[in-house]
């Protein structure tokens, strides 16, 4: 029992440090940012984005079925975040490839988690109306190799978090329905700033919010490995 305890004061350590890292290099992107420094922007974004990775591990991401899917979510999340660091076109659809990715692995995981039908068939009929409106105001600005791709990514994220409703209203861990929320929020700021009226105040408002649904679905991994354990240590 001792060694349980200490193992997990071990862990929550590794927790806040991965955690650290981000919230510091996150610190930096947005300096960068402002100061359109691209040195410091390949630099300090996938040291942030590493950090949540880190995170989602030392929270026990290894251990169960749900810390897995997110865990391979927040690897192709990486993978997104350093391709859109170009302002290039082809790196920029393949960046939303690698988060549409994400978004199926984390309906993966939420499904995995478990789910109340009701409630996720409920808020993706309401969430219609949201993505009926973005796609609306897009529509004009984008270019027609990107309206497939944007179209099915909508719809993709949609779906992820009306999942992640009917998962939280099956018991989930509040941080589940929170990361998936701010990582909704998130991609309008970079849809707005992508193609409708860039400027740094996009990405002052939309960064901060990605890589807090980030943590925030990394830490729901504890929540879920931590009840594993003590199912465990029950029988």
């Amino acid at each position: 029992m001792m060694f349980d305890e200490w193992q997990e004061k071990l862990y929550a350590s590794f927790m806040h440090w991965w955690l650290l890292l981000t919230v510091v290099a996150l610190a930096v992107l947005l300096l960068a940012e402002s100061r359109d420094s691209a040195l410091w922007k390949a630099l300090s974004k996938p040291l942030a984005s590493a950090g949540f990775i880190g995170l989602a591990v030392a929270a026990g991401a290894l251990e169960t079925a749900y810390g897995q899917a997110v865990l391979v979510a927040l690897a192709f999340s990486w993978l997104g975040d350093v391709l859109l660091l170009s302002p290039e076109q082809r790196p920029f659809l393949l960046g939303l490839a690698a988060f549409l990715l994400a978004h199926v692995a984390y309906a993966v995981a939420f499904v995995v988690h478990g789910q109340d039908p009701g409630w996720s068939l409920g808020a993706l009929a309401i969430l219609c109306l949201p993505a009926f409106v973005v796609l609306r105001r897009l529509g004009p600005h984008l270019p027609a190799a990107m309206r497939l791709p944007v179209y099915a990514y909508v719809a993709v994220i949609s779906v992820m978090v009306a999942l992640a409703v009917g998962a939280f209203a099956a018991g989930a861990h509040p941080s589940l329905l929170v990361g998936a929320v701010a990582f909704y929020l998130s991609d309008l700021a970079v849809a707005r700033d992508r193609f409708v009226a860039p400027g740094f105040v996009n990405r002052l408002v939309g960064l901060p919010l990605y890589y807090f649904a980030q943590v925030c679905l990394a830490w729901s991994v504890h929540a879920v490995s931590r009840g594993a354990a003590l199912i465990e240590v029950a029988m």
